[in-house]
């Protein structure tokens, strides 16, 4: 198969996103108009200052201009408007389901009311089902640089908005802040019957991947990269099945991979992993799901067999009903018959 066929190939799948923050949506062009709208100053002069911006040597890096933008997102609409914008993008991918997280703490702590923000990524949310098809789960994430105390007034902030909320997850600076930190609100959340979810094992030890597996409970593990350190992890992994949620170009970018023909991806495919790809922030790393999907192709050389396996694992890992998924999953296969 050449370039270009793979490339149509895989715009044309069917396919679901599981790691994808809401706030790593923000496009500098959107990001203007929000700041101008808002009447908030940001420390660049033009568009092209700002993107020049987006480029990063680690996790860190990111996540300072990554909080720095969402300063600008103060009312309703403007959540509503980020949402929008991710989902119209999307819907041009093809991706007809989306698991999405939102980081309450980062807009609370400036003050804004959890409500501002969860009304405005629902509803637009609700668009999207009504207009474009796609249909969405909501994620709250705990920031874990924050403390114990700080992630359990956010889920108690959560607690009236439970229907809108499918599960927890946990994100932002990983070293030295081990999912341990969070068992005891996990272990409420899921009480009140969250699903749960973690990034572990991106920049930190394989060792943060049993923790989340073991003292969180997780049903699926962000990124997880670093599970190839350890081969009992590796014979758990493929046993269970639990899901890794993987990020090619956000690995690229925040230099976790130098190389994309070093990315872990198709290791853990060939060992028996569960894997899925995602596009985790896309507009800070240079691609949405499809462009992570055919970058991760070439450097790898994957097949249209890997990239139908690889779609079909989205819906299979995704936390839609099994009927549901079964139906996505056949939708998948018949694209695969027919191109």
């Amino acid at each position: 198969v050449n370039h270009t066929q793979l490339n149509n190939f895989i715009e044309g799948i069917p396919k679901a996103e599981l790691h994808l923050h809401i706030e790593g949506t923000f496009e500098p062009e959107l990001m203007f108009e929000i700041a101008r709208r808002n009447n908030i100053s940001i420390n660049y002069k033009s568009i092209d200052e700002l993107k020049k911006a987006y480029s990063f040597n680690n996790l860190q890096e990111f996540l300072d201009i990554y909080y720095a933008g969402a300063s600008v997102l103060l009312h309703v609409q403007d959540f509503y408007d980020l949402t929008w914008a991710y989902l119209t993008k999307v819907h041009e991918q093809n991706l007809i389901h989306t698991e999405i997280f939102f980081d309450p703490q980062t807009h609370t702590d400036r003050g804004l009311s959890f409500d501002t923000v969860i009304q405005g990524i629902r509803s637009a949310l609700d668009d999207g089902k009504e207009k474009l098809g796609i249909s969405s789960k909501l994620i709250m994430c705990f920031l874990r640089h924050l403390d114990e105390a700080a992630a359990f007034e956010t889920l108690n902030q959560a607690l009236p908005y439970k229907i809108w909320i499918a599960g927890v997850g946990l994100d932002s600076s990983e070293m030295g802040h081990p999912p341990s930190k969070f068992q005891r609100v996990f272990s409420k959340a899921r009480d009140e019957g969250f699903i749960t979810v973690a990034h572990a094992g991106e920049e930190g030890p394989a060792e943060y991947v049993w923790e989340a597996i073991n003292l969180l409970k997780v049903s699926r593990i962000d990124h997880g990269n670093s599970s190839l350190d350890d081969e009992q992890l590796i014979k758990y992994l493929i046993e269970t099945q639990i899901p890794l949620t993987v990020c090619p170009l956000s690995n690229l970018e925040l230099k976790v991979v130098n190389d994309l023909k070093d990315h872990p991806l198709l290791k853990l495919m060939e060992a028996g992993l569960m894997v899925t790809i995602n596009s985790d922030d896309p507009a800070y790393f240079g691609g949405y799901m499809n462009e992570n999907y055919t970058q991760i192709a070439s450097a790898l050389n994957l097949s249209k067999k890997q990239i139908t396996e690889l779609a079909k694992n989205s819906f299979k890992a995704s936390f839609l009903p099994d009927r549901e998924k079964e139906k996505l999953i056949h939708q998948v296969d018949t694209y695969y018959q027919k191109n």
